[in-house]
C-alpha cells in the first residue's frame, strides 16, 4: 500500500480490507445484477451498523446467500431463515434477515418486468453515473432527488431497508454516483469508467 496516495477521509486509518474496499470496488460501475443484489443484501444489513462490520462479515453472506443468487435465495424458507439467525458471520438481526430474502423474490419480479434489475436502477440516473466534485467529507449528500425516487419506487414493489439514505449509499457503493473527492486518487479513474460503453 503506497501511502503517498491520497484517498477519501472515511477511507483512511482504518483496516487493510476497509481500504481496498475504497480503492477496488466503491465507486466502480456495477452492471450485473448479481452484484447488484449483492449491495441490495449489505446495504440493508449494514443499517444502523457501521460499513466495517459488514465487510467483516461479507464473507460469511456469501456463503449463506448463495454467492448473492437472487434465485437461490428467494426460495429460502421459514426453516432456512431460523437457521441463518443462529450463524454469527451475518447480522443475526430476523428483520434484516427476512427482508433479504423477500426483498430477492421482489428483485425477480423486477427482472422480469424490465429484462435485468440494473437496467431498472440505472434507469434512474439516466443510465450513466452522475459525476460529483465534492471537495472534503462533510459535503458529501446523505440522499438525493435520485435516492429518493428510488426509494420511493422500491417500497412501492415490496423491498424493505431500502431507504433513501441507504439507497444513497447503494447508489456510491455501485457508482451510480461519483462520490470519491476531487482529490481522492480514485477520482478520475471512476469518472472515466462512467464513459465506457456497457
Amino acid at each position: 500500500m503506497k501511502k503517498s496516495l491520497t484517498r477519501c477521509d472515511w477511507a483512511e486509518g482504518v483496516s487493510l480490507d476497509y481500504i481496498a474496499y475504497h480503492d477496488e470496488e466503491w465507486g466502480v460501475p456495477v452492471w450485473d445484477d448479481c452484484g447488484q443484489f449483492e449491495f441490495l443484501i449489505l446495504e440493508g444489513a449494514q443499517a444502523g451498523l457501521s460499513w466495517s462490520t459488514i465487510l467483516n462479515k461479507r464473507a460469511g453472506y456469501r456463503k449463506l446467500f448463495a454467492d448473492f443468487d437472487p434465485e437461490k435465495v428467494a426460495r429460502f424458507t421459514k426453516k432456512r431463515i431460523e437457521k441463518l439467525l443462529l450463524d454469527p458471520s451475518i447480522v443475526r438481526n430476523r428483520l434484516k434477515v427476512e427482508s433479504a430474502v423477500s426483498n430477492a423474490r421482489a428483485f425477480l419480479e423486477v427482472q422480469q418486468e424490465f429484462g435485468t434489475f440494473c437496467d431498472y436502477i440505472w434507469g434512474f440516473v439516466d443510465g450513466k453515473p452522475i459525476q460529483n466534485r465534492i471537495r472534503k467529507d462533510g459535503d458529501t449528500p446523505a440522499t438525493s432527488d435520485e435516492s429518493d425516487a428510488l426509494s420511493k419506487d422500491l417500497k412501492k414493489r415490496g423491498f424493505k431497508f431500502v431507504g433513501s439514505t441507504i439507497m444513497y449509499a447503494h447508489m456510491q457503493a455501485t457508482g451510480m454516483v461519483n462520490d470519491h473527492l476531487v482529490s481522492c486518487f480514485r477520482y478520475k479513474p471512476c469518472a472515466a469508467l462512467a464513459k465506457q460503453p456497457r
